[in-house]
């Protein structure tokens, strides 16, 4: 059997982390940025945790 090709997307997209969760960005920070809040933006940028639902999916498309 051919190894599996990690998805590009994902790779580009999520990272794992120490304990093997999977870490991923906040959307809607990329522009339009004026009419959003201080307070929604800094929020946007923290890193945050893949939900239990999209576990499998994502690890799937990484190959982990």
């Amino acid at each position: 059997m051919p190894k599996i090709k990690t998805k590009s997307s994902a790779k580009k997209r999520f990272s794992l982390t120490g304990t093997g969760k999977i870490k991923r960005r906040h959307a809607y920070k990329s522009h339009i940025l004026t009419k959003k809040s201080k307070k929604r933006k800094r929020n946007l940028g923290y890193v945050a945790i893949v939900d239990k639902a999209d576990v499998k999916a994502v690890k799937q498309m990484l190959n982990c």
